[in-house]
């Protein structure tokens, strides 16, 4: 079923030249350079650094699963991204996981509510029925951020993640949605 990104996303509410854009082959690159800058500072995401190849075969999976991806760019340049991974197996395929991150520099600017919600309005025109994500319990500011979003907390992971010593927990969120499912294509 082919989806059209512009009738589903809503239009930018900043004067400045910020748009939102699929992911696509052509952007692989600009994705892994802001995803690893994003790992790198050891704060936020699973991974403390993401390698070029790794990187390149996810956006392959992405691309064939035709999975929710978007890119925030400002201007021509790529600032961050919202993706949903899909789950494979049968009795979860209705859900996936989401992950989100921007740079620091358009950090705490609104930027992330706004590519969040583009994120999730093309989940559930897609399909996507619960989306989950796991954040670190420290990460106030994501939290609140999901919580505007319809994420609920469902769990807490006990000193889960071990960064450079430092203990952290991680809290399991999750947000449902009541949409009815696209009707399939013939």
């Amino acid at each position: 079923m082919a989806f059209s990104l512009e009738a589903i996303l809503m239009s930018s509410p900043y004067t400045a030249a910020f748009t939102l854009q699929q992911l696509s082959a052509d952007r692989a690159a600009d994705f892994w350079r802001v995803s690893d800058s994003v790992a790198r500072e050891r704060r936020f995401l699973s991974f403390l650094e993401i390698s070029q190849s790794s990187s390149a075969e996810y956006v392959r999976s992405q691309l064939a699963s035709q999975a929710p991806h978007l890119l925030l760019l400002d201007g021509n340049q790529v600032i961050g991204w919202c993706d949903v991974t899909p789950h494979r197996l049968p009795i979860y395929q209705h859900g996936g996981t989401l992950g989100i991150g921007l740079l620091p520099s358009h950090r705490g600017m609104g930027l992330g509510g706004w590519l969040l919600e583009n994120t999730v309005r093309l989940a559930e025109q897609r399909g996507f029925r619960r989306l989950e994500l796991t954040v670190h319990a420290d990460n106030l500011n994501a939290i609140k951020l999901y919580e505007r979003q319809g994420f609920q907390l469902e769990g807490r992971k006990r000193e889960a993640v071990c960064i450079d010593g430092r203990h952290i927990d991680v809290l399991m969120m999750a947000r449902l949605s009541r949409a009815e499912p696209p009707e399939p294509s013939n």
